[in-house]
């Protein structure tokens, strides 16, 4: 599972359909790990093993594969059924033509195209449904463009890097989130909600079959959208430079912005130039690394706190204490004691708030 962790803004988003349909998140929330009271904390996040299972959850309580936020459900199983459709098929153009027409059968199913761009040499994977305007239509439309994109790279076996995704909605608050998501420039009140890659990957073939399959849908679509997929950015190669240095045996030495530079070939002020234009710097990206691998550690409930810090390159404890409140708003103890592992037996299902006893 990915160290990538998740904002809090997307986990609300995630859960506004199931309370729209009545039905009570905090059981959701608690069986998948996720302490009801971060939703308050707009600095919280969850890691993506939670995300993944909340999604889970979602799926099976709304009975919908849009978790209630389209406009009209899509039920369980559909999915499975579009992605048999594109095994056969000899290339990523040629299912995804199918992936989309076999979507325009279903009464509120997503209108998505793909098509060649005439001049630019890119493939455009444009969302045309009209999502509703609630404060999740940018969650679900962000879920569509990462579960689809990530998708075509799997039925070829390759990751596909993104150009750009554009938005047909206002930047929501927390838009400094998604160009990490898509690992590519983001941009918002676009004429419309798509994504574009190097035509010449509609050509690839397919390569994925029956037991690849089933082995994905075990976890699809969740893993789809929690999982890290590295985009070709500067921000994201300086990234994954420093989540690589964490791997390493602990005391953690995580490397100088002139050394990243050097490996990528580039002057120290090259590299804050154009982390600068992508939004973020060394240092905020060297914090995410750092705040990340924290909140995953501490999911997981088993490393001592001192041993965690020393592993992700803090010399005192006192520091990384003082750090993590800069970044969560709590400290290190309170967050692994809320994030206490769900109850055996897994998720308990979710009930209507009419049915509660």
């Amino acid at each position: 599972m990915s160290r990538l962790t998740i904002a809090v803004h997307h986990v609300r988003a995630a859960l506004g359909g199931a309370r729209r349909l009545g039905i009570d998140p905090v059981p959701l929330l608690q069986g998948a790990g996720i302490p009801p009271l971060l939703l308050a904390d707009d600095r919280a996040r969850v890691t993506g093993e939670q995300f993944a299972r909340l999604i889970r959850a979602l799926h099976r309580a709304t009975d919908d594969e849009f978790l209630g936020l389209g406009p009209a459900p899509s039920r369980r199983g559909t999915f499975a059924m579009m992605c048999q459709t594109c095994l056969g098929c000899p290339d990523l153009g040629a299912a995804l033509d199918r992936a989309t027409r076999f979507y325009r059968l279903f009464p509120g199913g997503p209108d998505l195209a793909v098509a060649a761009g005439p001049d630019d040499g890119l493939a455009v994977l444009t969302v045309r449904s009209e999502l509703h305007r609630h404060d999740e239509a940018v969650f679900l439309a962000a879920c569509l463009l990462l579960i689809w994109h990530r998708l075509a790279g799997w039925l070829i076996g390759r990751r596909i890097p993104l150009h750009w995704v554009r938005f047909a909605h206002p930047a929501p608050a927390h838009a400094d989130e998604y160009p990490a998501l898509f690992g590519c420039p983001v941009r918002f009140g676009a004429p419309h909600t798509a994504a574009g890659w190097d035509a010449h990957w509609l050509t690839a073939p397919v390569v994925r079959d029956q037991p690849a399959l089933a082995a994905l849908l075990r976890r699809a679509p969740a893993d789809l959208l929690a999982r890290r997929d590295y985009g070709t950015t500067v921000a994201e190669q300086v990234r994954r430079a420093l989540a690589q240095a964490l791997r390493a045996p602990a005391p953690a030495r995580l490397p100088e912005a002139a050394e990243i530079a050097a490996r990528l070939a580039v002057s120290p002020a090259t590299l804050r130039r154009r982390l600068r234009a992508e939004g973020t710097s060394y240092q905020r990206l060297k914090d995410a690394v750092r705040r990340d691998a924290a909140l995953t550690a501490l999911a997981a409930g088993q490393e001592p706190i001192a041993a965690l810090a020393a592993r992700i390159g803090f010399s005192e404890d006192t520091a990384f204490h003082r750090a993590f409140r800069r970044w969560t708003g709590t400290t290190p103890g309170a967050y692994r004691l809320a994030g206490a592992a769900p109850p055996p037996g897994g998720i308990p299902p979710a009930v209507p708030r009419g049915q509660q006893s």
